[in-house]
């Protein structure tokens, strides 16, 4: 049975939105090429062991820190919160629940103030900050607009072996579950959760972990996602696009997911939808459904279920992965069979939609 998380008796911080993950890479001139010259985020500033990159549309500091270290790994995956006082009440939130914490005044990175981070009881480090140095932000800026441009980062996914429990502690935290996974028997596999008014800013998958398995920059429409494959393929990198491009079931979005030179995974994300009324309804989707995942019902690649990247406790070293007791997405849905449906059984073609495919 599921040992869930205590729900602690302080409010819990008020996030506005996912707002930066610093990335540990090991070679900063490979991975700034990457992230620069291929994707094209742009650069706030840089020294020789950190560079501090941002969406064209964002005017807050960074959006993406690559730190140079000896072992590629997620150092933090941070949150901007509605005020100075909520970082106070995010401490104080931890706290009571009996997380590591962390509090530096003048920030933990460049470009962010007074910050907390924690170590949190999926085992992934949380940063809570509001301070943080405004840059130009670039919308009008179409003299530096590329085919592929993104223009804001949209979310986080992080692997959890016992997504139930996350899912719980998520939600006391204040986020929303927009859609998720289950089985016939109620089981969850997945959930996106969110606090800015889109699908999620942060989802679970299930599986080994804690790790943290893609962190997503939106773009603004399909033919950017389009620009970039051709991109790496003239560029003769090609064998870094993971997965994609396809349309996802789950969130409707657009989606292309490719791989740094470290193997971080990084999705390429469109045409998701609003979800800020008070009465959003949750999309539930059926694990055998082979369309939640792709829309178009293309298989997975196993690499995409399997394979994420560690994250780092706040001493800086990497968290031990917890394996997954419980079925996997991948042990249900990949294998011998391969899928199990597109329709349900006895679902005429076309039925569901009211008209005729």
């Amino acid at each position: 049975m599921t040992d869930f998380i205590p729900t602690p008796t302080v409010p819990a911080p008020d996030i506005v939105r996912c707002a930066y993950m610093e990335l540990v890479v090991t070679d900063l001139s490979r991975s700034r090429e990457f992230y620069v010259d291929v994707l094209g985020l742009h650069v706030t500033e840089e020294d020789e062991n950190t560079i501090y990159l941002r969406a064209f549309e964002e005017f807050i500091h960074h959006n993406l820190v690559l730190r140079k270290g000896p072992v590629a790994a997620i150092a933090a995956a941070a949150f901007r919160v509605k005020s100075p006082a909520e970082v106070d009440a995010a401490e104080a939130y931890y706290k009571e629940l009996g997380c590591r914490t962390e509090r530096r005044r003048d920030g933990f990175v460049k470009g962010i103030g007074d910050a907390l981070r924690v170590e949190d009881p999926l085992g992934f480090v949380y940063e809570f900050f509001y301070e943080t140095t405004h840059v130009e932000r670039l919308t009008r800026r179409y003299d530096l607009y590329t085919a592929g441009e993104l223009v804001r980062l949209d979310h986080f996914n992080q692997v959890t072996p016992d997504v139930p429990r996350g899912r719980k502690y998520l939600e006391d935290l204040g986020f929303r579950v927009s859609e998720d996974i289950k089985d016939s028997d109620g089981v969850t596999y997945a959930a996106w959760m969110h606090r800015k008014q889109t699908v999620h800013d942060t989802a679970l998958t299930g599986g080994d972990g804690p790790r943290m398995h893609h962190v997503a920059f939106a773009t603004h429409e399909k033919a950017n996602i389009i620009a970039i494959c051709d991109k790496m393929g003239a560029l003769r990198i090609s064998d870094r696009i993971e997965r994609g491009p396809g349309r996802h079931g789950v969130s409707n979005a657009f989606y292309l997911y490719i791989l740094d030179p470290d193997d971080h995974r990084i999705e390429i994300y469109t045409q998701d939808y609003y979800t800020g009324d008070p009465d959003n309804p949750v999309v539930t989707w059926d694990v055998h459904d082979n369309q939640r995942r792709d829309w178009w019902g293309n298989p997975v690649v196993p690499s995409w279920y399997t394979e994420a990247s560690l994250v780092l406790d706040l001493d800086g070293n990497p968290q031990p992965v917890i394996k997954r007791t419980d079925s996997s997405e991948m042990a249900v849905t990949v294998g011998a069979d391969g899928f199990s449906y597109t329709r349900e059984p006895g679902e005429e073609r076309g039925f569901k939609m009211g008209n005729q495919l």
